[in-house]
């Protein structure tokens, strides 16, 4: 079974995630995201520190921007937690926020399809937690549109894999 769980900031969608796995006797939770700095930002370390003491023991967590290594590295199911984070790593890296985006798109999309093809070729159950930042305002800064666009993009593509869609509107699921 391959889940993609969108939801906007708070709604719940990272305890669902974890919720789909409860009973899977190996996990493979990778994080994507950029690790907290906590001199530079603490609310931001925070929230990563609530997300590790919540997932059981048990569970292998594995910090990399590599989602298609991750994948096809992992025994078991797999949890990425969240598309929007590793977006966001993916322009840091590249140094997409000031430059065009012909230069460095098609890089992300190449890491975009790399992902998706290991999701349907992997074995076991894969869930991935998502953003849905594309129903609201349209953001003043350039970098907000930016960021907004290309994770709808993303999370198209790695929806196209993917059995069942998931949104989380205040705690309640809705399969879409």
């Amino acid at each position: 079974m391959k889940v993609l769980v969108t939801g906007g900031v708070r709604s719940g969608k990272s305890f669902h995630a974890e919720s789909l796995l409860i009973a899977a006797t190996h996990v493979t939770y990778v994080a994507p995201g950029p690790l907290p700095d906590v001199d530079v930002d603490p609310e931001w370390a925070a929230r990563v520190a609530v997300h590790r003491e919540r997932r059981p023991e048990h569970w292998e967590t594995l910090e990399t921007q590599d989602l298609a290594a991750a994948i096809r590295g992992a025994e078991g199911a797999v949890l990425i937690d969240c598309l929007g984070t590793w977006l966001t790593a993916v322009i840091d890296e590249l140094d997409g926020w000031d430059q065009l985006r012909d230069d460095w798109e098609p890089v992300l999309l190449d890491r975009v399809d790399a992902t998706a093809r290991a999701i349907a070729e992997h074995g076991d159950t894969v869930v991935v937690v998502t953003n849905e930042v594309g129903m609201g305002v349209v953001p003043e800064h350039r970098s907000g549109r930016l960021f907004r666009d290309l994770l709808g993009v993303v999370n198209q593509g790695i929806a196209e894999e993917c059995d069942d869609v998931l949104l989380v509107v205040s705690g309640r699921v809705l399969r879409l």
